[in-house]
């Protein structure tokens, strides 16, 4: 995430963000083959049980993560292009590369 490379830098976002969504996998405790609703003869839910919300939070993490990285390649394509260069530092520069 630290090189000056605009692709490099939406790669390493990439993969902070997979990371996240992993973290909050394995600290949730997600329970496999179990139900996370309350089933039609019982009152309450009786453990072991899915929680939903980790399961919402990373679904939704995903999705804009998706939109995200998206935008940001479509981005990173156009100042290329306008540009010349996808080098951090060089953007910097008022100077025109041709």
């Amino acid at each position: 995430m630290l090189h000056r490379g605009m692709v490099k830098l939406i790669i390493g976002i990439m993969m902070l963000s997979y990371a996240t969504n992993l973290f909050i996998f394995l600290i949730a405790r997600i329970t496999r083959g179990v139900p996370a609703i309350i089933g039609q003869t019982e009152e309450k839910l009786i453990p072991p049980y899915a929680d939903p919300i980790p399961q919402a939070l990373i679904l939704t993490a995903i999705v804009i993560g998706f939109g995200i990285q998206a935008f940001a390649i479509v981005l990173i394509r156009k100042v290329y292009k306008v540009t010349g260069t996808s080098d951090m530092g060089m953007l910097n520069s008022s100077e025109k590369v041709d």
